[in-house]
């Protein structure tokens, strides 16, 4: 077992910072994106391109690398810092072909037993009409199929935001960690409130509402883990040590269990989600 050094504590500072707050640091400029994470975390990486059907989605980056020594597959939805890199990355909002290309990358995985890495950043999936046109929702729903019964250990990790299905599709996994300052939410707080008030300026209320924080859902079991930020060199070796005791300890367990137990253990996971106490 690895063992984690005291100067990296478990889990981020849960302070009383209003919801809405919290979403804007998630989107704040100069924020790491999924590039930053891999070329800190990841050696030897090694990058994949295209769905095999349509085409190649610059939001997503795929490809296998090491973490430490332990081969591991990394999907990681990417922003760029850029203007010119936001475009070319269609600011991180998924196609179709992205979600395939991921759950390309995802089943070669399985079949070699590695680990899968997703690292979410996302307002959502792109909405356009060609999108729709290609098969958005048909992409997503068959991810949320797929890796649900993925024969391999999967972390999800989200770095900032993460909205509704183009996060989800995602974020299947058999551990959700999220920074400090990201969200996880069915809709965003400007579109929960031109929805409920008829007024994107009441996005305070309905972000306070939506229970969308790490640390509001923490509390409702939907991620396992809050974890402080990485604005330098040693935070980000923090989250180094954070994956590399939950891959070498936690999924080498997890590696010991049959496959059936290994599923059943996710199936599990997301079905007490929302469960009322009394009411099971």
């Amino acid at each position: 077992m690895i063992s984690i050094p005291e100067e990296y504590p478990y889990e981020a500072e849960t302070s009383a910072v209003p919801a809405h707050k919290r979403v804007a640091a998630s989107r704040a400029k100069g924020r790491p994106t999924g590039r930053d994470y891999i070329d800190n975390l990841i050696s030897d990486f090694m990058e994949f391109h295209g769905d095999r059907t349509v085409g190649d989605d610059e939001a997503v980056i795929t490809g296998i690398g090491k973490l430490k020594n332990m081969p591991v597959t990394v999907i990681a939805i990417e922003k760029g810092h850029s203007t010119k890199e936001k475009l070319k990355r269609n600011f991180g909002a998924m196609h179709p072909e992205g979600y395939r290309k991921a759950l390309r990358q995802m089943k070669l995985a399985e079949k070699f037993g590695r680990p899968v890495l997703c690292i979410v950043d996302t307002a959502g999936a792109y909405c356009g009409i060609e999108a729709e046109e290609r098969g958005q929702g048909q992409a997503i729903a068959k991810n949320l199929m797929e890796m649900m019964v993925l024969k391999t250990p999967i972390i999800s990790l989200f770095i900032g935001e993460g909205g509704s299905g183009g996060a989800l599709g995602l974020a299947i996994a058999d551990r959700v960690w999220m920074l400090e300052n990201s969200y996880y939410s069915v809709i965003s707080p400007e579109g929960c409130a031109s929805i409920l008030w008829k007024d994107a300026g009441k996005m305070k209320e309905a972000a306070q509402s939506l229970r969308l924080t790490a640390q509001d859902l923490y509390e409702l079991g939907v991620t396992e883990r809050v974890i402080s930020e990485p604005d330098s060199p040693k935070e980000f070796k923090r989250v180094y040590y954070l994956l590399e005791d939950a891959l070498y300890d936690g999924f080498s367990k997890s590696r010991a269990l049959s496959v059936e137990e290994l599923l059943n253990r996710r199936y599990e996971k997301f079905r007490k989600i929302g469960r009322i106490q009394g009411l099971e």
